[in-house]
């Protein structure tokens, strides 16, 4: 069942990829590094491209529900790290982008921390473990605190917000949703028959306003950096995040874990965050970006 889930996100990963693509594409060409207010999301909707996206993310997502509902998060979580060299594949071709030397190590640095945290994560999960209530009420108060700082900041600095604090944003809230995905999907299976009598409206009330606000910050992360710098972020903070919450709240890893597996899994987990930040900042549309503010600076500063 574990290997079956796996499959299921690896396929994912290829749709959420070209998903990502093709609504990045959209966006920058629209908001062209401005922030993507209310409206620009409504225009968004009638535009063919945007949409197609919208419908491979749907696919993707929803077999990464399926992956999320068979297997723990330590496991599933991680392997979208597989779309980051999708996403940077056929961004670089759109675009006719050289990769400079320390992108490709950033990349790499992804993909290899992602992978050995989910060999060592399927090692070390335990077979059978049961979502409390209280656990669920719990990870839905921390997203509420993390929902209401990440949406003050926006209200209070809108236009001083960085593709950074928009892919942190976003990959903290998409982290509290699989959580509660995964919490909405045993309850759904659970074998007592109630299905829907066995879910809390207070989840599902919870994944509606984090993936909202999630969405939204990911569309102004595709108007201020490269589609695989956002999906760079998405696949390191959004598992981190829905790993954390597994290990410190759903008790999702077996207690006997030897200490060199777990300093193991940090170390992996480390690789891969530091991946994201040299990505973030060697990234040649990143250096291109940079530029062009700092020409546009000297022109201003000329008149």
């Amino acid at each position: 069942m574990v290997w079956l889930a796996v499959t299921a996100a690896i396929a994912g990963a290829f749709f959420l990829a070209f998903g990502t693509q093709r609504q990045s594409s959209v966006v920058r060409a629209s908001a062209g590094g401005l922030d993507v207010t209310g409206w620009g999301m409504l225009r968004l909707f009638r535009t063919p491209r945007w949409v197609l996206g919208l419908v491979l993310l749907a696919m993707g997502m929803s077999l990464n529900v399926y992956a999320l509902a068979s297997a723990p998060l330590t496991v599933v979580q991680p392997i979208g790290a597989i779309a980051l060299v999708i996403t940077t594949v056929v961004n670089a071709r759109e675009h006719h982008i050289k990769m400079n030397r320390p992108t490709i190590l950033a990349i790499i640095a992804c993909m290899v921390g992602s992978a050995a945290f989910v060999f060592l994560a399927i090692e070390v999960s335990a077979e059978e473990h049961k979502i409390t209530s209280g656990q669920e009420l719990l990870t839905i108060l921390i997203l509420a605190i993390a929902v209401a700082v990440f949406g003050g900041a926006v209200v209070v600095f809108p236009h001083r917000l960085g593709a950074f604090f928009y892919i942190l944003g976003a990959g903290v809230l998409f982290g509290f949703v699989a959580v509660l995905v995964r919490t909405i999907s045993v309850s759904l299976l659970d074998p007592n028959g109630r299905f829907l009598a066995n879910v809390s409206w207070y989840s599902i009330l919870a994944v509606v306003v984090a993936g909202l606000l999630g969405s939204y910050f990911v569309q102004n992360a595709y108007s201020k950096g490269p589609p695989d710098l956002v999906i760079a972020g998405l696949t390191v903070i959004d598992p981190i995040v829905g790993i954390s919450i597994g290990i410190a709240i759903l008790g999702e890893l077996d207690p006997n874990v030897q200490p060199a597996i777990a300093l193991s899994m940090v170390g992996a987990g480390c690789i891969a965050i530091v991946g994201v930040i040299a990505l973030s900042r060697h990234h040649p549309d990143v250096l291109e970006r940079k530029a062009e503010a700092r020409r546009r600076t000297k022109v201003t500063d000329g008149k």
